[in-house]
């Protein structure tokens, strides 16, 4: 596929870092950018030298939102139109059915995606972040959902993920005001792993990345799988009961038996997908 509005690089550690690249529009979101997205994930998630997907923005912003020119299109259309193409690439789908539809195929997809955010983040942007596994942003970073003051409902998936994430109390803040609240107000409130000055961010995250990266891919997927997996019911008792099992099937796999020997031997371990 030709990538005209995202790019993406994989490094020697097996970090893949995807970047939404239309900096003189914010990295606002088309229907463009998501169909390339959706491509690269799918790429990614092929790819057994990839271990992590890092997404982030070009420039000064991570994503504005959808396009104004879309925005102002719909003034006069009689339907939304999300202009993704039919053949565009599903990754994550087939995991479980409740994973098979827009943004949330990222908790579908083996591998964990970090959210990258370096500046302002708004709308559809805030649906990307949410959706991924873990998030870090840059000190200063301007958030809003925007919906409020659009005359929109939560878009994509935000009233379900955000009340996980920050709980009912401070998603309905961010649902019914739209107000711009900054990534330090949001940290306290759990949304971020971290928030850095931008001497540090990209550093740290390339760090962390690189930390992910290194520990069994087979034991971070499973783990994922049962982390949003349990979400979706309310019974502790049969979360117990799977990880016993699983317990039982990965103790038999060659990570298990690297992970302790490399323990026993004091160095770091050698795992291979």
């Amino acid at each position: 596929m030709e990538l005209k509005v995202t790019r993406y690089e994989i490094d020697e550690h097996g970090v893949a870092t995807l970047w939404l690249d239309r900096p003189g529009r914010g990295n606002s979101w088309t229907g463009r950018m998501h169909a390339e997205i959706r491509w690269i994930c799918a790429t990614l998630e092929a790819d057994p030298q990839v271990r992590v997907i890092v997404v982030t923005g070009a420039g000064n912003a991570f994503c504005v939102g959808a396009d104004f020119k879309a925005l102002d299109h719909y003034v006069e259309a009689d339907h939304y139109d999300p202009s993704l193409p039919r053949e565009a690439a599903n990754p994550g789908y087939g995991v479980r059915p409740e994973f098979d539809g827009d943004m949330v195929w990222q908790l579908g997809l083996s591998k964990p995606m970090i959210a990258a955010v370096n500046g302002a983040c708004a709308g559809i942007g805030i649906a990307l972040m949410a959706f991924c596994d873990l998030r870090f942003a840059v000190e200063g970073a301007k958030f809003t959902t925007a919906n409020s003051r659009l005359g929109l409902p939560a878009e994509y998936g935000l009233s379900w993920i955000l009340p996980r994430l920050i709980g009912v109390t401070h998603t309905a803040d961010l649902l019914y005001t739209s107000r711009v609240v900054l990534a330090e107000e949001m940290r306290h409130w759990g949304l971020f792993n971290d928030v850095l000055p931008p001497d540090r961010f990209r550093d740290h995250v390339a760090g962390y990345a690189r930390l992910l990266a290194g520990v069994s891919p087979d034991s971070v997927t499973t783990a994922k799988r049962q982390l949003w997996g349990d979400l979706l019911h309310v019974d502790p008792r049969s979360s117990v009961e799977r990880s016993k099992e699983l317990i039982d099937e990965m103790m038999q796999q060659s990570d298990y038996l690297e992970g302790v020997k490399a323990m026993r031997d004091k160095r770091p371990p050698r795992f291979t997908r």
